[in-house]
């Protein structure tokens, strides 16, 4: 690991976050530096939730650890796909239970882009070679429906539909205890957990505004089977941010509870639905998928405790 500690000088005063830690460190592109400053590698004057476009002021304190870089050569594998749509521009991607997005150092084959890129001859290139063709990503643990871009073009017009909010993004989970009102939306700032840099957390500062709308579906012993939908898309949104209210997932790893009555590895939680703008036509395109059987089971299992 690379370790930085800059007091910034006179002359780096106002510069972007982002722009002056390029110039502080030589050899990484802007694009990974950025990702450090998101990820809680670089604190300025010891406070880790940064905005990249925040300006620096003369006489800051920055620290910056930069993990040693790690080559992953990512093959393509033939494993079978739910290809839900494709044409020549995308393809909605119907993911199972415990298939990782993307590969990682650590997790370099199994993963969905190692199938996407057995199966495609061609992905978007904009978020390069470890993530091609992948515009928003869904925990490894999490079911459903997910957007592949074959083409730049695509992955762009995807992408600033995303920032713009205007992605339909309904998910079906499974959580604990009984909601008070029947829908309802929830509203918290999502950041890094101070306590714990792995995970995230309903934070007072530094964090990124975030909405969730939520509707009982169906109240068991127990439990409240939900839909949900995201205004924003921050990372484990839905898992953090139904905890904060006191209803963690069923089966959740991190964010749940320690004895679950019944236990499964992974959070029940799917991706129903899932509808945008294609990127080159303007078509409007909605999506469905069936809830998978790993949580039929589980909610039939809840059921049975009630009976």
């Amino acid at each position: 690991m690379q370790i930085y500690d800059v007091v910034i000088p006179e002359e780096m005063d106002g510069l972007r976050l982002d722009a002056c830690i390029a110039r502080l460190v030589a050899g990484r592109s802007r694009t990974y530096l950025q990702e450090m400053i998101s990820r809680g590698f670089v604190t300025v004057n010891e406070e880790s939730e940064l905005s990249k476009k925040a300006p620096v002021s003369a006489g800051d304190e920055i620290h910056i650890e930069l993990p040693d870089p790690v080559e992953l050569d990512v093959v393509a594998e033939d494993i079978p796909l739910d290809i839900v749509y494709e044409d020549r521009h995308l393809l909605v991607v119907n993911k199972p239970q415990g298939m990782v997005v993307h590969p990682a150092p650590g997790n370099t084959c199994g993963t969905l882009v190692n199938a996407l890129m057995f199966h495609c001859r061609d992905l978007s290139s904009i978020n390069g070679v470890v993530r091609p063709g992948i515009v928003h990503r869904i925990d490894k643990d999490t079911s459903g429906l997910l957007m592949v871009a074959k083409d730049d073009k695509a992955h762009q017009g995807l992408a600033e539909q995303l920032k713009a909010h205007t992605i339909l993004r309904r998910y079906h989970a499974l959580v604990h205890g009984s909601l008070r009102e029947d829908q309802g939306r929830i509203e918290g700032a999502i950041g890094r957990n101070p306590a714990n840099r792995l995970q995230m957390a309903v934070v007072e500062r530094g964090g990124k505004e975030a909405g969730t709308h939520y509707r009982v579906l169906e109240r068991l012993a127990g439990y409240t089977y939900v839909e949900l939908s995201l205004e924003t898309g921050r990372t484990h949104q839905i898992r953090v941010h139904m905890a904060w209210k006191g209803h963690p997932l069923a089966g959740d790893p991190v964010y749940g509870v320690k004895k679950e009555k019944i236990r499964h590895d992974g959070q029940l939680l799917h991706a129903k639905t899932l509808g945008f703008r294609h990127p080159w036509t303007g078509e409007a395109l909605l999506f469905d998928s069936p809830l998978p059987a790993y949580f039929e089971t589980y909610l039939g299992k809840v059921r049975a405790l009630g009976r």
